[in-house]
């Protein structure tokens, strides 16, 4: 089959280059269905991967994906050939970037069926992760009220925390911009209020007049707003985070009794933990607030056929930091 992986190298100050490869089909698990994959996205997971990589092996990259089930191991009990499907797959396993892929029944769903594969393709890791993050780990309930704080709203996970917070509900959504392109973006998925990350929160959220936030969900750059966090969170209250900032002192939480939660959406996958079909589950559900047009896509490249030279293109983008919304590849 066809594939894109990566050599060991440094051109053009892009750190270890993707090529195009041949690979053997995987070999399916028990649990596991084999989908000819149609369309991926691209994610900063896969540019981490690919920088971090010290020693060249012919890993497939690729976390995010919707494809057709064409073969289903000796166990699969939940789908059967042809069906069409969405994922965000296994950080330990080869990933979407190839022809087909091997994926464990329990982390996919059928796909939202009023929505392209490309518009499909760009949400199912955002949309794991922000639901993982809120319901799960924040355990954020449908009825009850007070405020949330999104620092990074108009990212890709901010994108659709902020959907899936209203489509759920009935907290009040304060989410951080700094442009005025992605104020107008957050505003427009339903944030409540939109206040200037580059500027002081604290004052800002004072300005509006509401309580303190119960929660701050903080997507990125998460070390430079500790300060801020400690100060303009509700006391009990609880933070949440996804980047890896270096250093993370959480003394100045205690006297507030704050908790923190991490969130990486491939712990399930990563260790087959008990609960491990809930992904599954809730890729279902976004399937069907996609259905019912409660939460749209954040897709906005399609940079054409998957290969190498296009993927490079999306791995820049994400890199220069200017990218906005999903991107996305389809077909070989």
């Amino acid at each position: 089959m066809k594939a894109v992986s990566y050599v060991i190298d440094n051109h053009d100050d892009f750190k270890n280059s993707l090529v195009d490869i041949e690979k053997a089909k995987p070999t399916l698990k028990e649990r596991d269905v084999l989908v000819k994959v149609q369309t991926i996205s691209v994610n900063p997971v896969d540019t981490k991967v690919r920088k971090n990589s010290s020693e060249a092996d012919d890993r497939i990259l690729g976390w995010d994906a919707v494809g057709e089930i064409i073969e289903v191991g000796s166990k699969v009990t939940s789908f059967k050939v042809g069906d069409s499907v969405w994922y965000a797959g296994d950080l330990t396993r080869d990933g979407s970037n190839a022809e087909f892929q091997a994926v464990d029944e329990r982390i996919i769903s059928l796909k939202p069926i009023t929505v392209s594969n490309a518009e499909a393709a760009a949400l199912p890791l955002t949309a794991i992760t922000a639901w993982e993050m809120l319901f799960d780990r924040l355990q954020i309930s449908e009825t009850e009220v007070g405020s949330i704080l999104i620092i990074g709203g108009a990212g890709g996970v901010g994108s659709i925390a902020i959907q899936l917070l209203k489509a759920k509900t009935n907290l009040t959504v304060i989410a951080t911009a700094s442009r005025e392109e992605t104020k107008s973006w957050v505003e427009s998925l339903g944030a409540d209020h939109v206040i200037d990350h580059s500027k002081d929160l604290n004052a800002q959220i004072e300005t509006l007049g509401i309580e303190k936030p119960k929660y701050v969900f903080s997507t990125n750059h998460t070390e430079t707003y500790i300060k801020q966090i400690v100060s303009l969170i509700a006391p009990q209250g609880k933070l949440g985070l996804i980047d890896d900032p270096q250093t993370f002192d959480i003394m100045p939480f205690k006297t507030k009794s704050i908790s923190i939660h991490w969130e990486l959406m491939f712990t399930r996958s990563m260790y087959e933990t008990d609960d491990i079909e809930k992904q599954g589950d809730l890729l279902q559900q976004v399937a069907k607030l996609v259905d019912q047009q409660k939460i749209r896509s954040t897709l906005n490249q399609n940079l054409g056929k998957i290969n190498a030279a296009n993927l490079e293109k999306a791995h820049k983008l994400l890199e220069s930091g200017k990218s906005k919304g999903k991107i996305v590849l389809e077909n070989f």
